[in-house]
């Protein structure tokens, strides 16, 4: 079950709400959550849902013994990492084999990562209600895509959230928002790639080619932030408040300042617990360089252990480490839309290795993208329909890609009873739009369920 189906939208969340809401015992509100949860997971993957319950059974018990027995607690905390990330590699290892992988994996295991450790640096204390824990672990709002959430973000939630109605509008205009960035424009952009890339190469150009780059760039961008969008507004509208995972990353101006506002949550948890306890920047040179090419590898192998996402993550450890060296002062004085430029070339070819598991293909792609070859576009245009519908979405994304419609949207809206009437209108226009989109369309798919 994806956000963006008739059946979540039209039966699963309106049943979710009420049972909800005619309950006023917060013990009560989150075993329905806890519960809804369970039956949104199995919806996936049933026989995974005995994983997830194991998950965090073993580290409910594991906490409070980090709790109690503070002598031995670095054995009980290895243990426990062990346990974790153990489960996510033998996944992740094994996945041609075994096939579909749990899903979500990599997000709820990095959350509790982040939970076992906090507790064993006391940051914080152990969840001593099991279904606290358990929601916090498995919110179906958050549960297959991020964003990554931190305990600390939710534990006085857990217990004192306060749900009212001005939260429940911002919620479901938030999602409304990411529904219609993932359905409008990720659905269509990814019909563009999707067609481009699945041609034979010899019929495929380097303007072709480029077309399909920034198709796939515009697609994951929207595919995975609207995601979050819809994640972070469902959970407003039960009360939770998650932090922002995206913030506009097609604007940075050098590759660091992408990965800011790239993936937030992911991003900020390598540093946490891994750039800064390696030492970060505050060691010398070689040993620095190391660190980036071990979190980098980590990233890579977070989503999956092919070698395009191991090429990938090398490539953003290289460019990283040149761009804070031997380039900095070269970039500190060129101009910003110069900057700009460069951050989004190398943005769009990282995507490129990101996306493409074959390494034949990957150089014959590359091929088309450096040394000229005249394109056909016009012909492979006319022969597919569907390829002249998604064109326009291109430029579509291009624009929202920017926050300049989104701040002028927000001041506007903001203006007066009238202007917020309209804004209003403007949402119901996009829920419709992507609803009608929905039920007459069947290409409708998730990048990062498979992560």
């Amino acid at each position: 079950m994806i956000f963006s189906s008739s059946i979540f939208i039209f039966i699963f969340l309106p049943i979710v709400l009420i049972l909800y809401y005619i309950s006023s015992n917060r013990t009560y509100r989150n075993i329905i959550l806890l519960i809804f949860s369970i039956i949104f997971y199995a919806w996936g993957d049933p026989k995974y849902v005995i994983l997830i319950l194991l998950s965090i059974l073993i580290n409910y018990i594991l906490t409070l013994l980090l709790d109690r027995f503070r002598k031995i607690k670095i054995v009980i905390l290895i243990l426990g990492i062990i346990i974790n990330i153990g489960v996510l590699l033998y996944f992740k290892l094994f996945q041609a084999s075994i096939g579909a992988i749990p899903l979500g994996i990599s997000f709820y295991t990095f959350q509790i990562v982040s939970y076992v450790i906090d507790v064993y640096l006391e940051k914080t204390k152990a969840q001593k209600n099991i279904i606290n824990l358990a929601v916090y672990i498995s919110l179906f709002s958050q549960l297959i895509v991020g964003p990554i959430v931190r305990y600390e973000t939710v534990e006085d939630q857990l217990r004192n959230r306060k749900e009212n109605l001005n939260d429940f509008i911002l919620g479901l205009k938030r999602f409304i928002l990411g529904l219609g960035k993932k359905v409008i424009i990720a659905n269509h952009v990814a019909i563009v790639a999707t067609t481009i890339y699945g041609m034979s190469i010899e019929l495929v150009g380097t303007l072709d080619m480029w077309i399909a780059a920034i198709a796939f760039t515009l697609e994951i961008y929207f595919d995975f932030s609207g995601y979050s969008d819809m994640a972070i507004g469902l959970s407003q509208m039960f009360g939770f408040k998650l932090l922002e995972n995206f913030n506009y990353p097609y604007i940075a101006t050098s590759v660091t300042e992408f990965w800011r506002r790239w993936h937030i949550s992911l991003s900020s948890w390598f540093k946490d617990y891994i750039y800064i306890p390696l030492g970060g920047n505050k060691v010398p040179m070689f040993h620095w360089i190391v660190n980036m090419l071990l979190v980098w590898l980590l990233t890579a192998l977070w989503h999956g252990t092919s070698w395009n996402f191991v090429l990938w993550g090398l490539y953003y450890a290289l460019i990283l480490i040149l761009e804070k060296t031997i380039f900095k002062k070269l970039l500190n004085r060129i101009p910003k839309l110069f900057k700009w430029i460069i951050t989004i070339f190398i943005t769009i070819i990282g995507f490129v290795i990101f996306n493409t598991q074959n390494l034949n293909t990957l150089i014959a792609i590359f091929n088309r993208l450096f040394i000229f070859t005249q394109s056909n576009f016009n012909n492979i245009l006319l022969n597919n329909y569907t390829l002249i519908t998604g064109m326009p979405y291109i430029i579509i994304g291009i624009i929202f890609s920017f926050p300049y419609i989104n701040n002028w949207f927000n001041k506007i809206t903001s203006k007066n009873i009238l202007c917020e009437s309209l804004g209003y209108i403007i949402y119901l226009i996009i829920f419709i739009t992507s609803i009608s989109m929905i039920l007459i369309g069947s290409y409708n798919p998730f990048i990062y369920f498979q992560y």
